[in-house]
């Protein structure tokens, strides 16, 4: 097995996607039709294409029906394995402690945690050959934005993650956080157990400490979370297709 391959990735899947709710009141968004396909299938096939075999999808709002569609991965040639919110929603970073038995024994051991709705076309080898270089507990993909996609949230300088805040936004923001992350799973230990807590907040964490490295991706994402971006996305998987 590739060294890729044998590295879990962490897919977040567990949103209630309020801005789809005309769509997603009767089916979550990873099973949302994009381009004739459900469109977690289509980020399975992406991942899969560039070398990563295991994923763990956390889910929630009807997660259970994401679960009877994908199965156990194998007519993906993946292995899928699953962990769901509980009753008590502990957001992006409790849902990833939650998963945590699934993601590795050793702390120094890594994974990938990605968002469940964006797709995300990058050189995943490269990025894991540039984590393996450095003595980091992380690793974020960013993006050159400038507030065109979304909105900017990531000081990054000659190589360097300077600053990063979802919240308090400031102008030299030029950078945004891609959605692709590396993780060793000694950062869990960060995360408080049985109270909500955003991934950002971890982030934030990493990069002030200076235990987070940056990585700058050129290709844009396509990501699902509004009509518009929906249909963003849709005409650019069905070009892909062609």
């Amino acid at each position: 097995m590739s060294a890729i391959a044998a590295i879990p990735a962490a897919l977040l899947a567990g949103g209630l996607a309020t801005r789809l709710r005309a769509i997603t009141q009767t089916i979550p968004k990873a099973l949302v039709e994009v381009a004739g396909r459900p469109f977690v299938d289509h980020q399975l096939a992406l991942l899969r294409h560039h070398g990563i075999r295991r994923v763990v999808l956390c889910l929630g709002h009807l997660g259970d029906r994401v679960r009877d569609h994908l199965g156990d991965g194998s007519r993906f040639g993946m292995e899928l394995q699953y962990s769901f919110d509980g009753e008590k929603l502990l957001g992006t970073g409790g849902a990833l402690l939650r998963a945590g038995r699934l993601l590795g024994e050793s702390p120094a051991d890594p994974f990938w945690v990605m968002y469940g709705d964006s797709y995300m076309d990058i050189d995943y080898r490269a990025v894991l050959d540039f984590f393996n270089r450095y003595d980091a507990d992380g690793l974020m993909t960013v993006l050159r934005n400038t507030n065109r996609w979304d909105k900017s949230n990531v000081v990054y300088r000659d190589g360097k993650l300077i600053r990063y805040d979802k919240k308090n936004t400031t102008p030299d923001m030029d950078y945004i956080d891609y959605g692709v992350a590396l993780l060793r799973k000694r950062v869990l230990d960060r995360i408080p157990a049985d109270q909500p807590f955003d991934l950002a907040a971890l982030y934030s964490e990493l990069v002030e400490e200076r235990k987070m490295a940056g990585y700058e991706v050129t290709n844009r994402f396509y990501e699902i979370g509004t009509p518009a971006a929906l249909e963003e996305a849709r005409r650019y998987l069905e070009s892909r297709a062609k």
